[in-house]
């Protein structure tokens, strides 16, 4: 991409949440404006969490925060754009040829009054059949926790990460969280809130870990949108876990650092 196309589905994104930009880049893929590599690169940092469930959702309804649901976001972005950064060497020796540069350059899509309502059309069932596919996904990982609850495999789950949670100062009562949103970001994130604990900042960075990290419903609701352009999850996971813990580390230096932002009790 040589006319800074890649601005689009960063922008678009950060405003809309997933899987959005997934589903950009899966075009731009489709219709020649990136070659596949340029896709995997855009993949890792491109698709995150919006604006409205993160300072909506998170920071106002699950943390009664305004100013948390800011920070989360501040660093949100802060940590796609590390990553975008470092992934600009992803690849790095796969060079675009010259019929890359001629597929992008020829394909400009014209709106005329003929084809507007083929296009209306076209983008309202493109919306409707990814609203159903988070919906979807929520369902179905919101059965499998239940499920895995009710059999208390989680809780055991739970236990055996213990060890690990507590090496990083991170007090067992988050474990079950932590592996809810791993598994599913809304029920992770949910569940994380409403933990009794005096270190409320704690939960804070776990949520800002969980955010930039999407879960494993995200990453198949990603799959699903850019397997038939081929193009690899593997860059997109890699990304997705530095991201979050770029996240986590953005969050943790700021509440160090600001004590005004400081929720502990």
């Amino acid at each position: 991409m040589y006319h800074g196309e890649g601005a689009f589905p960063f922008i678009m994104g950060i405003i809309s949440g997933y899987p959005m930009g997934a589903k950009i880049v899966s075009n731009f893929k489709k219709h020649g404006i990136c070659t596949n590599v340029e896709a995997e690169r855009m993949l890792a940092f491109t698709n995150n969490s919006g604006p409205l469930f993160i300072i909506g959702t998170v920071g106002v309804g699950l943390f009664k925060d305004t100013t948390t649901g800011v920070l989360l976001f501040i660093t949100h972005i802060l940590a796609c754009l590390t990553v975008g950064f470092l992934f600009r060497w992803w690849k790095f020796s796969k060079k675009r040829n010259k019929k890359d540069i001629e597929n992008s350059i020829s394909y400009i899509p014209f709106i005329s009054a003929t084809n507007l309502g083929e296009i209306l059309a076209s983008s309202i069932i493109n919306a409707v059949n990814t609203i159903f596919l988070i919906g979807g996904f929520i369902v179905l990982f919101s059965v499998i926790i239940s499920i895995l609850n009710a059999s208390k495999i989680l809780n055991l789950a739970s236990d055996f990460i213990s060890p690990i949670t507590n090496f990083f100062g991170i007090p067992d009562s988050y474990s079950k969280g932590i592996l809810t949103g791993i598994l599913e970001l809304t029920n992770g994130v949910s569940i994380i809130s409403v933990i009794p604990n005096k270190e409320i900042s704690t939960g804070i960075i776990i949520c800002a870990f969980l955010l930039g990290f999407g879960g494993v419903s995200i990453a198949l609701q990603i799959l699903s949108i850019i397997s038939k352009e081929k193009i690899s999850i593997k860059p997109y996971l890699i990304g997705k876990l530095l991201q979050g813990s770029f996240a986590a580390l953005y969050t943790y230096i700021i509440l160090k650092n600001f004590a005004f932002l400081n929720l502990n009790l």
